[in-house]
């Protein structure tokens, strides 16, 4: 089942280019993530990866600025994540 999962994840990025791909809110995409985490930890971990980008990789998070002047996002589960896993992209915009 790794295997597939893995297949999946590279047929993906064969089928369709990145500029037609949806852009990730987070530095490392989606799809790079699901793929490492399932190289290296195995399909059940790969599939987590998979379904915990696809809930919160959408609309529904937020840019803050924390008193200190940090970029954070709160994503839809209500998670805070530092700007050095935003994407690059969404930090730029909001400067």
């Amino acid at each position: 089942m790794k295997n597939l999962l893995i297949l999946l994840i590279k047929i993906y990025w064969w089928g369709i280019p990145p500029v037609k791909r949806r852009k990730c809110i987070f530095r490392t995409s989606c799809s790079k993530y699901v793929y490492e985490k399932t190289i290296h930890d195995g399909f059940i971990s790969g599939l987590k990866a998979f379904r915990y980008r696809f809930q919160n990789c959408r609309s529904g998070a937020h840019l803050i600025e924390n008193p200190s002047g940090e970029i954070q996002i709160i994503l839809p589960n209500q998670q805070i994540l530092n700007e050095i896993e935003i994407s690059e992209r969404f930090i730029t915009n909001k400067k």
